[in-house]
């Protein structure tokens, strides 16, 4: 039975609609893309989070036990409040060659490519796989990927390679930093003011900050060996603080959230390990200099991205390169999916995909119709790749 087939720009309408933003469940956009697979005779697996309303989906198209080609995007965005939008954010709106709507291009204008060209891989006779691998919870610290990986290390044979697309404007990028994403609370003693008798967790929260902000001045002077990064050294940021409750209450509890990017290369645990070593060593002697009784520091790291290391000239990169039709490759600062499949699933992976990161998380979020025409034409090419000649 013939299927009709829908464009890129088609299906790309109906996953906007979709409020996947991260506090929220991913299954009504999951259901449909199940749906959609199974019109066209593709199984999918699911893999839900603790809470049953969330799903990672994998699917083979084409022979299994053979290495093939996995495309991966993430069905998560992020939050609109806030943010003033000309039109409707989960209404997919066109004006002058551009498509509005959150998720647009980060990253459901890569899906809605690899969906349409469904029809056409199923179609073929393929002499190697084609993998969909569609995660939620990416833009919370990549906190849903991992049992999607757990997936991937199951199968007898993993693919070649693994193609994140992400908003790269169809640039081919094969290295990234790593993010760690960190929560420090600082536990004091509560007490009047006046009386210089409480343990104040703000103190010692600012020096832990100012800490903070020493790494980053010592990391400013250690540029990375890998050429293309803004900036080329590791940031180390503390971006919210809170704590106390009035100016004349010793506050007894303070917290930090804070983040560093580690490049490629280098030791992606160093700062942490200094942190740790700052608490044991200088923060917590001082409390118990002042407080034998009260007085305490935990630490939660929220999120672990792992850096993408470049793997120049692999046959990852190669292949990609040929289907962006580009003779050079790219590296960026954000932290990616691409760095966990390949150190924690071990597939080489390359991120590239239609749309601009300047316009990702940005209110009136956009992509280029041009943009996904390339992507369409990206996956062209990767369709003559992987079938068989007649």
């Amino acid at each position: 039975m013939k299927m009709n087939k829908m464009s890129s720009q088609e299906i790309l309408y109906k996953l906007i609609a979709f409020d996947t933003v991260s506090s929220n469940s991913n299954m009504e956009m999951i259901q449909f893309i199940l749906d959609y697979l199974e019109k066209f005779g593709v199984s999918a697996r699911l893999v839900r989070d603790l809470h049953e309303d969330k799903a990672n989906l994998f699917a083979v198209i084409g022979p299994k036990n053979i290495p093939g080609i996995m495309l991966s995007g993430h069905t998560d965005v992020v939050p609109v409040e806030g943010q003033k939008w000309s039109s409707g954010p989960f209404e997919m709106t066109e004006r002058n060659g551009r498509l509005y709507g959150r998720g647009s291009c980060d990253m459901k204008g890569f899906i809605a490519c690899v969906l349409a060209k469904v029809p056409e891989f199923v179609a073929v006779d393929l002499k190697e796989p084609i993998y969909l691998a569609f995660s939620y919870d990416e833009e919370t610290g990549c906190t849903g990927v991992d049992s999607l990986v757990d997936v991937v290390n199951e199968l007898s044979v993993k693919p070649r390679a693994c193609i994140v697309g992400e908003p790269t404007s169809m640039k081919v990028v094969n290295s990234h930093k790593g993010i760690r994403h960190l929560l420090t609370k600082v536990y004091g003693h509560e007490n009047h003011s006046s009386t210089d008798r409480g343990l104040n967790a703000i103190s010692y929260a600012a020096e832990i900050v100012t800490f903070i902000d020493d790494i980053q001045d010592e990391m400013r002077l250690r540029p990375s060996d890998v050429d293309g990064f803004d900036p080329p050294y590791c940031t180390v940021h503390a971006g919210r603080i809170n704590g106390g409750v009035a100016a004349n209450v010793t506050p007894n509890y303070c917290e930090i959230e804070w983040d560093y990017r580690p490049i490629p290369g280098t030791d992606e645990d160093e700062v942490y390990n200094r942190y740790c070593e700052f608490i044991k060593n200088t923060i917590l002697p001082k409390m118990r200099k002042k407080s034998s009784e009260y007085g305490e520091i935990k630490t939660e790291i929220l999120s672990k991205v792992p850096c993408l290391f470049p793997e120049t000239g692999s046959d990852a990169e190669t292949l990609v390169k040929h289907l962006a039709e580009q003779n050079s490759t790219h590296v960026v600062s954000y932290g990616t999916e691409a760095g966990i499949f390949y150190q924690k699933g071990g597939v080489p992976s390359i991120v590239c995909g239609p749309g601009s990161i300047l316009q990702a998380h940005m209110a009136d979020e956009y992509i280029d119709i041009s943009e996904l025409k390339a992507c369409d034409r990206f996956l062209d090419r990767l369709l003559d790749i992987v079938k068989n000649s007649d």
